[in-house]
């Protein structure tokens, strides 16, 4: 690969502080979940690096299918189930709780030990009151990190599906003004842990995780015209993967990793083409005369979704890769664009036009039945978590571009505002180990 010219990107280390950028403001949805209690853990140090207690309530609560108790009305602060009073934590409607403790266990480390029990049992004087419970020897900066673990192993024991909660999140962030004004930035899906990935005096955008979470594909101006680069999130390895005369444009990782679906008008107007990483073959999907463009997988990577303007405006359709056989898939609203496959492949998540408002929903394909998820008006880019559980996406707050949440259900709403410039195109990551 050629060398850059000058100092157009400047490249940063990932380990940042663990302050947020992105600040969580939660807008409606807390009291429709699950009532669950999580009381602070129980610890002998004074001035622990981390409230777990408080990370695990609030990852709870983001889902939409729980809503926490708040510290100050819990009766009691148990750090076992031994200690609990079940009758009055029922008496309360509380389903749940999980309680636990964070000791110190030296050279900078501390041993949380975790217990979830069912309150409905513990009233009850059922013996299999305990859920699930576990211990691990953590260094003080991965207390965070373990929290989003517990969270993990809670969510998945009360709802039966895998949490998300130890997953990331990529966007851009614009700073204008300044040398470099775009970012590429990585960050907790709750935005701590923010670091930058690249910096760049030209445009950023699209970027796409590999199904490792190792990787980054993603679309750069540097060289004035848009090209497609993957670039390696631990290992700082980089490669030009399409610069193609014309737009180079939505990369997207096939589910197995071994491919992009990307967006290319070097035969004229916007098609869908793939991209073999390992071969760089190149197969063209789409050959119509409208636009076709943002291309994503379904889950078991034997179609895609896209958007395309074949039917007069943009909607939804969905291309069989083997047979080539295209069938649209969204019919109701002004236009729909940017859809994305549910993990479960079962439904889209998009953006729906409605009476000039541009809002995110999400479509059941089985029956055609489409959600409106969000009442904003300018809402973008969604990006679904691996589970399927919330949605990230583009949105204008207070004027400026930011990022906000909704749960798949749409009862849980919350914005993420950046404290730092604005910020745009979010992508969620895989499961991370």
């Amino acid at each position: 690969m050629k060398k850059l010219i000058g100092a157009l990107l400047a490249y940063l280390a990932l380990s940042q502080s663990a302050m947020a950028e992105l600040q969580i403001l939660v807008t409606g949805g807390i009291d429709s979940g699950r009532p669950v209690a999580v009381p602070q853990f129980k610890s002998s140090a004074s001035g622990l690096p981390e409230d777990v207690a408080n990370v695990i309530s609030s990852d709870l609560m983001r889902s939409g299918k729980f809503a926490p108790l708040a510290r100050t009305q819990m009766p009691q602060s148990p750090s076992t189930a031994t200690e609990v009073n079940f009758p009055i934590w029922a008496n309360m409607g509380i389903e749940a709780m999980v309680m636990g403790q964070v000791e110190p266990a030296g050279d900078g480390q501390y041993k949380v030990s975790f217990e979830l029990v069912d309150v409905m049992k513990g009233k009850a004087g059922d013996a299999n009151t305990v859920l699930t419970a576990g211990s691990s020897v953590v260094p003080a900066k991965k207390l965070r990190q373990f929290a989003h673990r517990i969270s993990d192993i809670v969510y998945e024991k009360l709802t039966g599906e895998r949490g998300a909660f130890l997953t990331r999140i990529s966007y851009v962030s614009f700073h204008p003004g300044t040398q470099y004004p775009y970012h590429l930035m990585v960050a907790d899906y709750d935005g701590y842990n923010e670091s930058v990935l690249l910096r760049s005096p030209e445009p950023l955008m699209s970027p796409s995780w590999s199904p490792d979470g190792r990787k980054l594909a993603y679309v750069s101006f540097e060289k004035r015209t848009p090209a497609i680069y993957v670039q390696g999130i631990y290992d700082r390895s980089r490669t030009m993967v399409a610069s193609y005369p014309g737009i180079n444009g939505a990369p997207e990782w096939s589910p197995d990793g071994s491919k992009l679906a990307l967006v290319l008008s070097k035969d004229g107007q916007p098609d869908i083409y793939v991209l073999d990483i390992g071969s760089r073959q190149l197969t063209r999907v789409t050959a119509d005369r409208a636009i076709d463009t943002e291309p994503s997988w379904a889950p078991d990577g034997r179609s895609l979704v896209f958007t395309s303007e074949r039917g007069g405006k943009p909607q939804i359709y969905r291309v069989d890769l083997a047979s080539g056989q295209t069938q649209r898939l969204t019919w109701e609203g002004d236009m729909n664009l940017a859809a994305s496959m549910s993990p479960d492949g079962k439904s889209v998540v998009m953006v729906s036009r409605v009476n000039g408002q541009y809002r995110i929903a999400r479509q059941d394909l089985e029956s055609g039945a489409v959600y409106v998820l969000t009442q904003t008006s300018l809402d973008e880019s969604p990006s679904v978590a691996p589970n399927g559980s919330m949605i990230i996406y583009s949105t204008i707050y207070q004027g400026r571009k930011g990022l906000a949440l909704v749960s798949a259900d749409g009862r849980f709403k919350a914005n993420l505002p950046s404290t730092n410039g604005e910020v745009r195109a979010p992508a969620w990551s895989p499961f991370l180990n």
